[in-house]
């Protein structure tokens, strides 16, 4: 294959972000491609090598992968700012891009809380010896390599082993309800993806193999009490008292938000952001405000849609919590809000002890 020959060297690319793929164990770049008059797509990212060859745009850790994401992306921006086309349809695909990123990066944000949460949790555990651990006579020879893998995470139900001839072939073992470890599986990326899912859903004691989506709504369940233990730490209680000196009363890091109730002495509370089927996915309006006539639990973010139209943020109850209590006319409040790195809530956890 020549680099040449790719109809794709000719496609207009607006941007690129990297996902990890766990059966390469490395970090492959995507690019976001304009598609005209349909949606831009994500697809996987060919670079040109010497003598007119292809490659895969790889790196072998996340912070490599983003930084070369980072240092990319202005300059797709000012090739789409600078590029001669209808002013609405510019500042529409625009935002299509806006909202693409801000989709990769909240997943990836979340995530990695999720993860750093499952070794935190189970930081304590007993770390098994290799020599108890019971595998099946075919997995025998992945031991070692189990029990390496069970010494960070001794919470794993399922673990992706194995190496043959100095080229990496990966195989899945599986944990059955007798304790003894199954016979090896050869994976695939599917596979491989469950393996890499387990050290997160392992860790809060649920499957791998159940709906990512679902698994991943009841762990933010299971840390929302986490969350609202954050109140306690003397940390937290500087950062939001500084926060309230510059004016920001609403700060938003990973799927949390800090929340100042001005009325009746509540002070600092912790709620959860949300979403409406129309705002699931949107490009978050960060300049935008929240008006809420209510004390629900959830936040949903300002936001554009993609024809540019502003929707300020609200406030609302969850669909099992019943009717949010409403607030006094007088009462009603709009207000900006403050988002904040990722990083910030996964720092901010790590300083919770775990009983």
């Amino acid at each position: 294959m020549k680099w040449s020959e790719l109809k794709r060297a000719s496609d207009t690319i607006l941007a690129v972000w990297p996902h990890y793929r766990p059966l390469h164990e490395r970090w492959f770049m995507q690019e976001l491609v304009d598609k005209a008059e349909l949606a831009p797509i994500w697809r996987e990212r060919m670079v040109p090598g010497e003598n007119d060859s292809v490659f895969a745009d790889h790196y072998p850790d996340r912070d490599a992968a983003i930084a070369a994401a980072t240092a990319l992306n202005p300059t797709l921006r000012a090739a789409l700012s600078n590029r001669a086309m209808d002013p609405v349809a510019k500042r529409s695909l625009q935002l299509k891009v806006d909202k693409a990123l801000q989709a990769k990066q909240r997943l990836q944000d979340e995530e990695a809380l999720m993860l750093a949460e499952a070794l935190r949790r189970h930081a304590g555990d007993e770390q098994p010896n290799a020599d108890s651990l019971k595998l099946a006579p075919e997995a025998e020879r992945y031991r070692a390599d189990l029990a390496d893998q069970l010494a960070a995470m001794p919470y794993l139900k399922v673990a992706k082993v194995g190496r043959s001839n100095n080229r990496w072939t990966h195989y899945l073992l599986f944990l059955g309800h007798d304790g003894i470890w199954s016979k090896p599986y050869l994976a695939g990326e599917k596979a491989a993806l469950t393996a890499e899912r387990a050290k997160i859903a392992n860790g809060f004691d649920l499957s791998a193999t159940m709906h990512w989506g679902k698994t991943k709504a009841r762990i933010r369940q299971i840390l929302l009490p986490r969350a609202n233990q954050l109140l306690q730490l003397a940390s937290v209680q500087r950062l939001l008292a500084e926060a309230l000196a510059r004016g920001e009363r609403v700060l938003v890091s990973n799927g949390i938000v800090f929340w100042y109730e001005a009325h009746g002495g509540v002070g600092w509370q912790v709620k959860e952001t949300s979403s409406t089927r129309e705002a699931d996915g949107a490009t978050v309006w960060k300049e935008g405000t929240i008006l809420s006539t209510n004390h629900g639990r959830l936040v949903v973010l300002p936001y554009i849609k993609e024809n540019g139209e502003r929707i300020r943020g609200h406030t609302k109850n969850g669909p099992n919590d019943g009717r949010a209590l409403p607030r006094h006319p007088d009462h009603y409040v709009e207000i900006p809000f403050s988002l904040y790195d990722g990083d910030l809530m996964i720092g901010l956890f790590g300083e919770l002890p775990y009983e």
